[in-house]
């Protein structure tokens, strides 16, 4: 537009200086005062329009400056943004990261911790079944020495009795 305005105030400029060079023709040629009149009025007019252009023209000049410099705030605005924003999933991320690293870390401890567990429990397992066989081993022994105690307790009580009727027919 502003190119547009620029060649029609270069045409108007020619056409005015085209229309004056004629006027002064036509003065020289004595021309009649009341067309004269309306020679100079049609160059006022002509001036005004060319006025009126060039006004025209630097309004939209400055109009479309200031558009291209609020455009121009606005993507710096937004490109900052991006940027804030990009840092901050950058800063989100290295975070994660961390986090499941020491998660990976505590994993791989837990399963180190797990599989020290395992061999314990297997140990104490053979360690149980070798008190169980020396339980039973000692519950047998017990029973034996119980009965071995039984036979004995029968034995004294059978003593006693003998006592029992050995010490009246020695006495008498």
């Amino acid at each position: 537009q502003l190119l547009e305005a620029k060649a029609s105030l270069s045409l108007a400029q020619v056409q005015h200086g085209l229309q004056l060079q004629q006027a002064k023709a036509q003065i020289n040629n004595m021309v009649p005062k009341k067309q004269f009149e309306q020679l100079l009025n049609t160059l006022r007019e002509e001036q005004c329009k060319t006025q009126q252009l060039q006004e025209s023209l630097q309004q939209q000049a400055e109009q479309t400056c200031r558009q291209l410099v609020r455009t121009q705030e606005e993507h710096e605005h937004l490109l900052q943004a991006a940027m804030e924003q990009a840092e901050g999933l950058e800063h989100s991320l290295r975070n994660a990261e961390a986090v499941l690293a020491e998660r990976a870390a505590q994993l791989r401890d837990a399963q180190a911790q797990l599989s020290r567990n395992k061999l314990l429990i297997e140990e104490l397992r053979g360690e149980n079944r070798r008190f169980a066989m020396a339980l039973q081993a000692a519950e047998l022994k017990q029973r034996s020495m119980e009965e071995k105690n039984q036979l004995l307790e029968e034995q004294a009580s059978a003593l006693k009795q003998l006592i029992g009727k050995i010490t009246p027919a020695s006495l008498s």
